[in-house]
């Protein structure tokens, strides 16, 4: 593979990693959840609603959580800037070579 392939590859693998650590992510959030629905209704007394704002804290800010995740992996240009992560790299690259000459 020449160089230009490998780079493409790497960044494509990197890519494919972001996914899935979102699906995982939007994966354990479904279960826990439901475990958390499951648990909350079994402790609900005698004729008291579930829908209650105490029930849903977890599922909110996990949410919030899980969809600044998304974002990030979805649409990264909207987040950071387009090819932010590779303009950051080369700013410390550069940083780090100026260091090493002083």
């Amino acid at each position: 593979m020449n160089t230009t392939e490998e780079i493409k590859y790497q960044q494509a693998l990197k890519r494919v990693k972001k996914i899935k650590g979102f699906y995982t992510h939007a994966a354990v959030y479904v279960i826990i959840n439901i475990m958390i629905v499951v648990f909350n209704i079994q402790e609900l007394d005698e004729g008291e609603s579930y829908f209650q704002l105490h029930n849903f804290f977890t599922a909110f800010f996990w949410g919030l959580g899980l969809l600044a995740h998304g974002l990030s992996v979805f649409m990264p240009g909207m987040v950071m800037g387009k090819d932010w992560e590779e303009r950051k790299i080369k700013e410390l690259m550069e940083k780090d070579k100026q260091n090493k000459w002083q």
